[in-house]
């Protein structure tokens, strides 16, 4: 049967977030690597009382690829099918080609770390923003922001689904195509809490020195496809994978788009493996008929056995 596994992003991180998982010995020794390679314990930022190190971009991205990847070697050792093709919405990318098979994992645990620290230096802090634009056109939005610019960056940058799409650039320029947005319609415009304008034009000195990053890191052909955000198509020369990777940063998520087009593949179930629900909530307002599970803990990954095979 085909089906897809989905990798969540930045913004599904929460306070123990792993704990369903905290009995398996695989999910631990994952962890344990990815602490090792750091040099920092990211279990033991998930137990701590204060979210506020687990939302620092630096820690968020480390963390949400290996409980990602924890998740799918979890769901590998309970003997689960090999999923039909792997997406993963930004960050999640490199969770889905890990999973692949195409990037090492202690590797890929540095190289988030790395794409973190370049995207917060690309933009001062206070000098960018965020925010999502509901129940408005793709077009209206896209027409706002080339009115709010006015010399700034203000960019779609999310196409998460119909009706939600979300937009980056400098604080003011975002703030007047909030305005716009509103008046064209928008049920509603509201700024994210972050620290980055993630995949907007900003982002591409940060690009630049993902890009030298990615010439040292050891790629393979993926075992199993996986799509890009970028270009919503699989690649299996690494370097065309490492290009979709350093273009990332600066061009938008199409997840309406990468979610068609596995259904136009055939590709009807899905699976978000990570945490949180967001994908899975997302894959159902872009096509009703779509089951998408959510593999939150052990028993969500014991009852999508039964689904999924």
């Amino acid at each position: 049967m085909a089906f897809a596994f989905l990798f969540p992003g930045q913004g599904s991180q929460s306070l123990k977030m792993m704990d369903g998982f905290a009995d398996l010995p695989v999910v631990q020794h994952t962890f344990e690597e990815a602490s090792d390679a750091l040099g920092v314990d990211l279990w033991a930022m998930l137990q701590a009382e204060s979210a506020d190190d687990i939302n620092a971009t630096v820690n968020t991205q480390p963390l949400m690829l290996a409980a990602g990847y924890a998740t799918y070697l979890a769901w590998q050792e309970l003997n689960g099918q090999q999923p039909t093709v792997l997406a993963g919405h930004s960050l999640g990318e490199y969770t889905a080609l890990v999973a692949a098979g195409a990037l090492p994992f202690a590797e890929a645990i540095k190289l988030v770390r790395l794409r973190a620290e370049a995207m917060q230096a690309a933009v001062p802090a206070g000098t960018g923003a965020m925010a999502a634009i509901l129940n408005l056109a793709d077009a209206d939005i896209q027409a706002a922001c080339a009115e709010a610019a006015q010399g700034e960056v203000v960019e779609a940058v999310n196409f998460n689904s119909p009706g939600q799409v979300v937009i980056a650039g400098n604080k003011a320029a975002v703030e007047r195509a909030m305005v716009l947005c509103k008046n064209k319609g928008a049920k509603r415009a509201l700024l994210l809490p972050v620290s980055v304008p993630s995949h907007c034009s900003l982002m591409r000195p940060a690009a630049e020195q993902l890009k030298v990053a990615l010439q040292t890191v050891h790629l393979n052909a993926p075992a199993i496809p996986v799509l890009h955000n970028a270009d919503v198509a699989s690649y299996s020369d690494p370097a065309k994978i490492r290009d979709a990777l350093s273009r990332q940063l600066y061009m938008p998520v199409r997840w309406t788009e990468t979610i068609q087009h596995l259904v136009a593949d055939g590709v009807l179930q899905m699976a978000e493996c990570g945490p949180g629900k967001v994908l899975a909530g997302l894959a159902k307002r872009i096509d009703s008929q779509l089951a998408c599970l959510a593999l939150v803990d052990v028993a969500a990954l014991q009852a999508a056995r039964g689904e999924l095979i």
